[in-house]
């Protein structure tokens, strides 16, 4: 009995040791950040407006919708360093910001023009407590403006901002979603391009939309801001569409139908990019496939497979002119959001050693072979025909 008690003596005192809290922390210690928005101020310091969840205790009025938006409080802080303003926050909240569940992080257009991203969030990638998941937001004008507007419908703008990037990114496709764990790759690519989404206020100021993107070229925002019409096209481009609308002239103009535009779904879509190089002159031929639904029929008839080939026909005119434009305005700026170099670089490094110094300009010079097929799946539940017309 005694050997089987001294057997079993350490175990039990392993046990006891482990039941213990040691390093417990008490829940009103710290302050649970939803968001946080960074500016850089006139003297060059860094401007903190960390957006915190405020619990309500769980009365009537928190479950209301009267109490919407209340649940979140915002603290300003300023230093030389992000770090600096982050310890900062207990001198005016009296709370440790937690980073566990932040959603968002908003960078001032400004700050991002004059100081390398990388430098900007290299804290969030070395502090162990916020996640590679959270989204990455840049912003037009001042970026703690943005925690102060009042959320539709989630509890915190910076929730808010979350569902509006990612479903945003998923339905419409005229904006994109960038974790900060991917922006780190593209951050790291060769070419040295990320693609950031862009946020602005709406009408009156008192809403916030995030449609078109930043361009990055070596951690600084480089060129124009893409329009969410280039963006739809650039995510078609990069393979990365899910789903989303193409608007297109009516196939049978005919009287005032010339100005009428109808709609086309996009259920899915496949992106095919192959670069071909002959003595240093690059090509890529683009092969698009896309399927979809009919969405909105004002004009056209589908009666037949004639009528079907004319309407595919519309559709692939659009996209492929959409395509064209962007392709341009990338060429003219000068700047690889589609990772022609980093495809170039897999498959021909010894070729990229000689191409990177002066790849701008090479990829300024690329001739691109644009080929796009459409299948209409199906006209919804009505026939193929607008709405009300009488069979002819």
């Amino acid at each position: 009995m005694r050997t089987r008690l001294a057997n079993g003596l350490p175990a039990i005192v392993i046990f006891l040791l482990l039941s213990g809290c040691w390093d417990k922390t008490e829940l009103p210690e710290h302050g649970y950040v939803q968001a946080v928005a960074l500016d850089l101020s006139k003297e060059g310091k860094v401007e903190v407006t960390t957006h915190f969840f405020k619990p309500t205790g769980g009365s009537t009025e928190a479950a209301g919708s009267s109490a919407q938006g209340k649940k979140g409080l915002s603290i300003r802080t300023e230093a030389d360093t992000l770090f600096e303003a982050v310890r900062d926050i207990p001198l005016h909240f009296g709370r440790k910001a937690k980073w566990d569940h932040i959603r968002v992080i908003i960078i001032g257009e400004n700050m991002v023009r004059q100081q390398n991203i990388r430098e900007t969030l290299d804290f969030f990638s070395r502090d162990h407590e916020p996640r590679g998941t959270v989204l990455i937001l840049i912003a037009k004008g001042k970026a703690g403006s943005y925690l102060n507007i009042p959320p539709f419908i989630e509890n915190t703008i910076g929730q808010q901002l979350r569902e509006i990037e990612e479903y945003g990114a998923k339905y419409s496709a005229k904006t994109s979603n960038i974790p900060l764990l991917n922006l780190s790759i593209q951050l790291k690519s060769e070419t040295g391009i990320a693609m950031v989404p862009y946020l602005q206020k709406g009408g009156a100021k008192k809403s916030v939309t995030a449609a078109g993107l930043a361009l990055l070229k070596n951690g600084k925002l480089y060129g124009s801001i893409l329009s969410p019409e280039n963006t739809e096209s650039l995510i078609m481009l990069l393979d990365h569409y899910k789903k989303g609308i193409v608007e297109f002239n009516c196939t049978n103009a005919i009287g005032g139908a010339a100005n009428k535009r109808e709609s086309f779904e996009i259920q899915t879509l496949h992106t095919v990019l192959t670069p071909v190089i002959r003595d240093r002159s690059i090509s890529v031929g683009v092969r698009i496939h896309i399927q979809g639904t009919v969405g909105e029929m004002r004009c056209s008839v589908l009666k037949n497979r004639a009528d079907e080939r004319k309407y595919e026909d519309k559709v692939i005119e659009e996209v492929a002119g959409d395509i064209d434009k962007v392709l341009k305005l990338l060429q003219t700026e000068k700047v690889d959001a589609l990772g022609i170099g980093d495809r170039i670089y897999r498959s021909h490094p010894a070729l990229w050693k000689k191409l990177k110094t002066g790849w701008d300009e090479h990829f300024a010079n690329i001739r691109f072979h644009v080929s796009v097929t459409v299948d209409v799946l199906n006209t919804g539940l009505n026939t193929g025909q607008p709405y009300g017309k009488k069979e002819s």
